[in-house]
Formats: structure tokens, C-alpha cells, sequence
């Protein structure tokens, strides 16, 4: 490990300097400059450790390793937007050797578990390994936004029926919930306020709204809200959508100062009946998280993570109920795998052998490539009792996870391709 560990650090350093969130796209690069440099960069490691790589059209790519049946890991190198809150540069990939870790969006999702698959790859390589399955190391450029890389690459080249994404948790995932995202539509007669905006992502909690309104609806600092330049503001803490107790929602205290308490109510006290959904995989979540006014209507997009054994169709009969219009933005089904399955077993035992724990495996509301697979789990990079910055301000990861994650993705790929 020690003679990786050094290059894994400057590497993971380096390519969360590409600011690889979605933007508007360019000739050739679908998601923007920024996503197709980084996928540049990550291909052109690769092919320098002797490993076949393809470009396909700077959507995704991938890193071939032996022969015969196919095995996928799965990961991505585009991120959300940095967000607001940051006391570290979020694209300036600082080293902190006093603090053993590396600062960055991107740098445990899933930039930093991507270098580090690639190195145990090469780790594998240099020993002599012989996989007795072809490992498809395949790196997409819109994950966080819609998975039209990964609908690209099913087009273009063949992806494998079974494989690991390491862009979750430990021990292993074995079910994930549906997603759901939905752009609801509240008509407000003769609003006496403009400019409401807040929110960058659909699956990141908001955590600044803003809103030009009159001195009519009394002193923002009344509802926590500060008044800059003019207009109001609300400030919350960033989340990922799949948790979103973990943040604070800068949206409804916005609505209540707006006098839309019942729009806030419907929002987040659980009025739509979608509460107290629940199965094995964990409880449906709500979280509303882009909002913008366009005259007297208001348009919320709400990340829903609904329990694996629903399907979208019961939610959106529920959701329609109300009467509130809605377009669906992004849908994906729930991952529902087997539990004592070869792959989510040997995954399991591998986390428990290399740590010294006995953990079962897990279910989560968190979306990941994995489903992207007829056999997928989700395997790492996050574990139960550390603190998450994914999604968030000051996203990190320590030395010490990218020297864990190294000696369990290697022992992993042997077992499973051996």
C-alpha cells in the first residue's frame, strides 16, 4: 500500500481541481469543459499504467483490465456544485497533512473512489494478477444530474450484467430506494414578491433562498431571515436530498415570511400523505430543494426517496391526489438485491475481514450506478458513526479511508474475479 499511497493523495488532489458539475454544454463535451477534463485526465492516468481505455464521446468511460466475463465497477467524476459555507477552497484539492486529509468537492463522491479503484487496478497489475473476468472500470460524467452518461454508454458499448459502485457505504448496499423528482406547481394570485429563487440541485437540500418583497410582509429577522441588498435571505446547511434531517432547508422559513404557510405545510409537515411510508429499506423522505417564482406561480422540485418494495406509480397516485400539478424531472427504480447472494455475501465478508467487524449488509435512499446493473451493489466509501460532508460544505477525505478502501477494493476485485 505505502508505495501507492502517496501518488492515490496527489492524484485525487489533482483531479478534484476540474470544477465537474454539469454545465452548459460545448462541441463534444455534453456536460461541459470541466466534466470532459476530468474524464481526460482520469483515461490518460489509466492508459499510462498500461491500461486499454475508451472515451465514449466524453459521456463516460472506462479502464480495461483481463478477460472473459465481464465484471463493472462503476463510478463518477462529476459533482454537485460546490454550495455555500466552505472554509477551504472546494476545487483547490488541499492536501492537509496535519489533518490527514485531502479538502474538495468530489473527494469521497466520487472522485476519490474512483483514483482509488484505478490504483487497485494497477496495484493488482503489478503483482501479476490475472483476473479470470474482464474488470470494466467505468467512470461516467453525469451522475448527480440525470445518468444520461450512463444511457449514452449502454448505447455505444456493452455493459456487464453484475458489478459494484463505490459511491455509498459500507458494508455493502444491498437495496436502494426509488427516486423521484418532481417539479410541483403553486399558483399564487397577485404575489407581492419577485425574484424567489434558492436551491442549485435537485438532490442537494437548499441552503440559501432569496426574494425581493415589499415591508409588508413585517421584519425578516422575525422568521430567522437576514435582509442584504435589498433583498431577503435565508440561509440554511447543505445536505444530500437522501437525508435531509442531516441539513437545514432555507426554503420554508422563505415560505412562512411569504405568508405561504400552507404551500410550506403541504412541504414539509407531511401533508401529501406520503408519511410513514416505510418498508425494510428505511422511511419514504421528502425533500424540496430548488425553488423559483416566474410571476404568480412558484415552482418546487422535491427529491422523494420512496422504500424499494413501492413502485413510482402508488407514490405518484398519492401525489396526485392533491391536485397539484407536477412534471417528473428524474426517476429512477429501486435496487432491491439479494441478501445472501454471491456477490453482496462475498462483498460483506470481504468489509468484515479486512476491518474486524461483523456488520450485515444494508439498505439505503441514496441513488448509485449499482442499479444501472442486473446484479449490482453499492460498496462503500462512507461508513456508519463518521461524519458525512458529502453534498455538503467542506467535503473531505481522511488518509486513513483512502488506506482502507484501498485494502478493501483490492481484496474485493480478487475475490470476485479470481
Amino acid at each position: 500500500m505505502s508505495e501507492y499511497t502517496d501518488d492515490i493523495r496527489k492524484k485525487i488532489s489533482q483531479i478534484v481541481r476540474f470544477p465537474s458539475y454539469q454545465q452548459p454544454a460545448e462541441r463534444g463535451m455534453p456536460f461541459g469543459a470541466p466534466a470532459a477534463e476530468a474524464l481526460t485526465y482520469f483515461l490518460s492516468l489509466a492508459k499510462n499504467m498500461g491500461f486499454e481505455t475508451h472515451n465514449y464521446d466524453n459521456y463516460a468511460g472506462e479502464v480495461i483490465f483481463g478477460e472473459g466475463e465481464e465484471f463493472a465497477v462503476l463510478a463518477h467524476l462529476d459533482v454537485v456544485p460546490a454550495g455555500s459555507g466552505w472554509t477551504h477552497d472546494p476545487f483547490g484539492g488541499e492536501i492537509d497533512n496535519a489533518a490527514r486529509r485531502i479538502w474538495g468537492r468530489g473527494t469521497m463522491d466520487d472522485k476519490g473512489p474512483a483514483i482509488i479503484m484505478l490504483y487497485c487496478l494497477k496495484a493488482l497489475k503489478d503483482e501479476g494478477f490475472a483476473p479470470s473476468r474482464k474488470i470494466k472500470l467505468i467512470v461516467g460524467c453525469n451522475e448527480e444530474t440525470g445518468w444520461a452518461c450512463m444511457e449514452h454508454y449502454k448505447k455505444v458499448a456493452h455493459m456487464p450484467e453484475e458489478g459494484i459502485s463505490p459511491d455509498a457505504d459500507f458494508p455493502v448496499i444491498y437495496a436502494e430506494k426509488g427516486i423521484l423528482h418532481l417539479k410541483l406547481k403553486f399558483t399564487v394570485k397577485g404575489a407581492k414578491f419577485a425574484e424567489l429563487k434558492g436551491g442549485e440541485r435537485a438532490n442537494m437540500v437548499c441552503d440559501l433562498c432569496t426574494a425581493s418583497a415589499d415591508a409588508s410582509f413585517g421584519d425578516p429577522s422575525a422568521y430567522g431571515l437576514a435582509l442584504e441588498n435589498g433583498k431577503v435571505v435565508s440561509r440554511g446547511k447543505s445536505a444530500h436530498g437522501s437525508t435531509p434531517d442531516e441539513g437545514v432547508n432555507a426554503i420554508e422559513p422563505m415560505l412562512r415570511y411569504l405568508k405561504l404557510g400552507g404551500i410550506a405545510d403541504i412541504l414539509f409537515k407531511e401533508k401529501l400523505g406520503l408519511k410513514g411510508l416505510k418498508d425494510e429499506t428505511g422511511e419514504l423522505t421528502l425533500s424540496p430543494d430548488v425553488i423559483k417564482s416566474c410571476g404568480d406561480e412558484i415552482f418546487i422540485t422535491c427529491d422523494i426517496r420512496y422504500p424499494a418494495t413501492l413502485t413510482e406509480e402508488y407514490i405518484l397516485s398519492i401525489v396526485g391526489g392533491y391536485g397539484i400539478p407536477y412534471e417528473i424531472t428524474n426517476s429512477q427504480a429501486p435496487l432491491y438485491g439479494e441478501k445472501d447472494g454471491f456477490l453482496v455475501k462475498t462483498l460483506c465478508d470481504v468489509y468484515n475481514e479486512v476491518c474486524g467487524t461483523n456488520a450485515q449488509p444494508i439498505a439505503i435512499g441514496g441513488g448509485t450506478y449499482a442499479r444501472a446493473l442486473k446484479r449490482g451493489a453499492a460498496f462503500g466509501p462512507e461508513e456508519a458513526g463518521e461524519e458525512s460532508t458529502i453534498h455538503q460544505a467542506n467535503e473531505y477525505i481522511t488518509f486513513d479511508k483512502i488506506e482502507k478502501c484501498f485494502k478493501i477494493y483490492k481484496l474485493a476485485l480478487e475475490r470476485l474475479t479470481k
